[in-house]
């Protein structure tokens, strides 16, 4: 049995899909006996980008696209060798960056 902490770290473009993944996450560890503290949602990165629509013409016509990063976290705590191995060969949707650390 490894002692420690797995802490799982979750990025999206989609809110819905993050929350399905973590979802999925936290039932698998939680079928295979370890302990989990989460999912915790943390501060959603906004990046805006303005685009003027026509350079030359009409310089106060503009475009404003935004681009939002959902992030979520997840403790393992005291995970055993069953939910490392099944979280490592577990399928996540589409969209959803998963990084594990010890």
């Amino acid at each position: 049995m490894a002692k420690g902490r797995l802490r799982v770290k979750l990025k999206s473009f989609d809110h819905r899909v993050i929350d399905e993944a973590a979802s999925k996450i936290v039932q698998t560890a939680l079928t295979t006996g370890a302990k989990v503290s989460g999912p915790t949602p943390l501060p959603t990165d906004r990046k805006l980008i303005v685009v003027t629509t026509s350079p030359h013409v009409d310089k106060n016509a503009r475009e404003h696209f935004e681009m939002r990063v959902h992030k979520r976290l997840i403790d393992i705590i005291d995970p055993t060798d069953k939910t490392i191995d099944s979280l490592s060969h577990m399928d996540l949707p589409a969209g959803v960056d998963i990084e594990i650390k010890m």
